[in-house]
């Protein structure tokens, strides 16, 4: 039996695969491979996918890094490496990004009502206890946009449960507005925020393939974190989306990793220090992380980061 799943599996991925839709196995629980104990080694022998913020091949041929490790070769699909993840695989999973699409989760029939009155038809997935809304065009994934809904494209993964039904639809900007936004007129007081944050610390560990020196990047930071902590009556998230994407962007010309994961938690920790809630620090130091430019130096967010966090 379990050989004729993973064969049942496998077949429907090179499917998939065929018609240019990135794929991976999942195991039980919903999980991606773990990753290969070279991928999670300090520092990291991989090589690619700084912080998971890009796809593609990294030196490791196992099916590590979840979304990022989706692939559309058969070779891939198909090899050595990755045949161990399929015999313990209950299901097919793939990159919505990838494949140029934008999943709309709706976990129970409470979301899909909501959906039916407010968002445009689009090719629907019956789910375990709601459905998938599948619409053409990409955008950053975000949980929890409303009660019972997330929204999977970029950076994420979907579970496979078929070709749904329904004409698939553009992208609409309703969609593209569900992201919920952090209120920046107030900065929360201390009811209801998650009392700590992971207490990582930036060093060389983290970045080895980082072009600055070390003083460089712990400076920026340092008044990066300042001006996070400074904001302690209003506007700490959005001054936190505002370091995180001048801070990244410091690295834009990095082979990486440079440890961005571990400069966000450490934004994330301020700001959640002088009153953030964790979920929309998160979010902020996240947004800000994945939408880093140019910026000649560190300043004050402006009106429109604050909307964008």
């Amino acid at each position: 039996m379990t050989q004729d799943r993973t064969t049942a599996l496998l077949n429907a991925a090179l499917e998939l695969a065929a018609r240019a839709v990135p794929v991976l196995p999942l195991s039980a629980g919903k999980m991606p491979p773990a990753n290969c104990r070279a991928c999670t080694g300090r520092p990291p022998a991989c090589g690619g996918r700084p912080n998971m913020r890009h796809a593609g091949a990294c030196q490791c041929p196992a099916p590590c890094h979840a979304w990022a490790a989706a692939s559309t070769d058969p070779a891939v699909l198909t090899s050595r490496a990755w045949a161990a993840a399929w015999r313990q695989a209950v299901a097919v999973a793939y990159h919505p990004g990838g494949a140029g699409l934008t999943v709309v989760d709706l976990d129970n029939a409470a979301a899909v009502a909501w959906a039916r009155e407010h968002l445009p038809a689009t090719r629907t997935v019956p789910t375990t206890r709601g459905e998938h809304w599948i619409y053409r065009g990409t955008m950053r994934s975000h949980n929890a946009v409303r009660p019972g809904i997330d929204i999977k494209s970029l950076m994420a993964y979907a579970r496979w449960l078929g070709p749904g039904t329904g004409r698939m639809a553009d992208l609409p900007p309703a969609v593209r507005a569900l992201p919920v936004k952090q209120d920046t007129s107030t900065t929360p007081s201390g009811a209801g925020v998650v009392s700590s944050a992971p207490g990582a610390t930036w060093d060389r560990t983290v970045a080895t393939g980082c072009r600055h020196t070390e003083q460089y990047v712990r400076t920026g930071l340092n008044r990066g974190l300042a001006l996070v902590r400074a904001r302690t009556t209003s506007g700490a998230g959005s001054q936190a989306f505002g370091v995180a994407r001048f801070l990244a962007a410091q690295h834009t010309a990095c082979p990486g990793p440079c440890g961005l994961d571990t400069i966000g938690e450490q934004i994330v920790a301020v700001a959640v220090a002088v009153g953030v809630p964790e979920p929309y620090a998160r979010r902020a130091v996240t947004n800000g992380l994945q939408t880093a430019p140019h910026h000649p130096g560190p300043r004050t967010a402006t009106a429109s980061e604050r909307t964008a966090a």
